[in-house]
C-alpha cells in the first residue's frame, strides 16, 4: 500500500511578528520625532517611545496578523498588514496612559507610569502632579490619533480599510463602554458575578482578543465561517485573559508584573474574584471584605487580610473558570477552518495567556 507523507506545517514565527511589528512602531514615532509640521517637543515622542518599548508583549498585534493569516493561509504578510496590526498598540498606550491616570498608579511594567514620568520631568514646576496627570491626558489622546494615522497610512486597499474602520469603530466603543461599567462598580463591589463578566467582555473579550483577530481576518477577505471560528474561540479566551489579570493584581508579584499589587485592592476593583468571595464569604468574611477594599489608605497588612479571605471563598473558583475557558478555546480550535499552523499558533497564545505570571 502506497502512503503519502505529509510535511509537517511551518510553525507560525511570532517572535518574528513582533520584531516586525516593532519596526513598524520605531519607524513611525521616528517619523514624528523629526517632523517640522508641526514641530513636536522631543519629550512627547519620547515618551511614547520609552512607554511602548519599555515591555508588553504585543498580544493585539500577534491576534491580528493570525487573525489574516487564519484566512489568507500561510504567505507572507504583506507589510500594510503589520501597520495595521501596529495601530493596535498604538491604541492600546492610549488605553493604558488613559488607565493609570483613572487608576492613579504609580507604576507600569516596572517603570513610573507616564502621568508620574511627566510630573517628574517638570518638576521644577509648582504643580508638577497636577501638569503630569493633565499631559498625560493630552498624550494619551495624541497617541490614539497616531493610532488611527497609522492605519489610514498603511497602504491599505480602499476596500480594507472601510472592513478595518467597520471593526475598529466597533472595538473602540465597546473598550471605552468597558472603562465605564468599571468606573461605576469600582469601590462598589459586589457579589454580581454577571456585572464583573459584562465589564470583561467589553473592556477585554472585545478590545484585546476579538477585534485583532477580527481586524486581520477582514484584511484578508475572510468568509463568514473564518471569522466565525475567531469570534467563537476570542469569547473563552478573552475572559481568561481578564480573570488571569485579576488573579496577577491581587497574587502576582510586583517583582514580576512591573506593577503594584495593591492598587486594586485599594481601589475595590469589582472583579470576578471579589464577586465569587462575596457571593461565597460567611458574613464576618464579607463584613471584612467589603469594610477593607476600596480603602486607599489600605496597608499590607490589610491587604494580606484581603487575600486570605479572597484564598479562602474565591481563588480556586477562578482559576476553575480559567481552566474551562482555556478548554474552551481550544475545542473550537478542533473543527476550525484554518492552517494547521495558525492553530497551533492560537494553542500556544491560549497556553501563554493561561500560565503568565507578567
Amino acid at each position: 500500500m502506497t502512503t503519502t507523507h505529509v510535511e509537517p506545517a511551518t510553525p507560525v514565527d511570532l517572535a518574528a511578528i513582533r520584531t516586525r511589528v516593532d519596526g513598524a512602531l520605531e519607524y513611525f514615532l521616528r517619523d514624528k520625532a523629526t517632523a517640522t509640521e508641526p514641530a513636536l517637543p522631543g519629550e512627547l515622542t519620547d515618551t511614547v517611545y520609552d512607554f511602548l518599548f519599555a515591555g508588553g508583549k504585543r498580544i493585539r498585534p500577534l491576534l491580528c496578523v493570525l487573525g489574516w493569516h487564519a484566512a489568507a493561509g500561510e504567505v507572507p504578510v504583506p507589510q500594510p498588514i503589520v501597520r495595521a496590526a501596529a495601530s493596535l498598540e498604538l491604541f492600546h498606550a492610549a488605553v493604558l496612559i488613559h488607565d493609570d491616570i483613572i487608576d492613579n498608579s504609580d507604576t507600569r511594567r516596572d517603570r513610573p507610569t507616564v502621568h508620574r514620568a511627566l510630573a517628574q520631568r517638570h518638576r521644577d514646576r509648582r504643580d508638577p502632579d497636577r501638569f503630569g496627570a493633565h499631559a498625560a491626558i493630552v498624550l494619551g489622546d495624541l497617541t490614539m490619533v497616531w493610532s488611527a494615522e497609522l492605519l489610514h497610512t498603511a497602504q491599505l486597499t480602499a476596500a480594507q480599510l472601510d472592513d478595518a474602520l467597520t471593526v475598529l469603530d466597533g472595538m473602540r466603543a465597546d473598550v471605552m463602554y468597558g472603562q465605564y461599567l468599571d468606573l461605576l462598580t469600582t469601590a462598589r463591589p459586589s457579589s454580581d458575578l454577571g456585572r464583573a463578566l459584562r465589564i470583561i467582555r467589553y473592556k477585554t473579550v472585545s478590545y484585546t482578543c476579538e477585534r485583532p483577530l477580527q481586524l486581520g481576518a477582514v484584511l484578508a477577505g475572510a468568509h463568514s465561517g473564518v471569522r466565525a471560528a475567531l469570534t467563537a474561540y476570542a469569547g473563552p479566551l478573552g475572559e481568561a485573559f481578564q480573570l488571569q489579570d485579576d488573579l496577577l493584581g491581587v497574587y502576582g508579584d510586583p517583582a514580576r508584573t512591573g506593577k503594584s499589587d495593591l492598587e486594586d485592592l485599594r481601589d475595590g476593583k469589582h472583579t470576578a474574584l471579589v464577586a465569587l468571595a462575596l457571593e461565597h464569604a460567611t458574613p464576618a468574611q464579607a463584613a471584612q471584605l467589603l469594610a477593607l477594599l476600596g480603602d486607599p489608605e489600605l496597608d499590607k497588612r490589610q491587604a494580606d487580610t484581603c487575600r486570605e479571605i479572597l484564598t479562602a471563598t474565591a481563588r480556586h473558583h477562578v482559576e476553575a473558570m480559567i481552566r474551562t475557558r482555556w478548554a474552551q478555546a481550544n475545542r473550537v480550535l478542533d473543527d476550525a477552518p484554518f492552517p494547521a499552523a495558525v492553530n497551533q499558533a492560537l494553542r500556544d497564545v491560549a497556553d501563554a495567556i493561561v500560565s503568565r505570571n507578567t
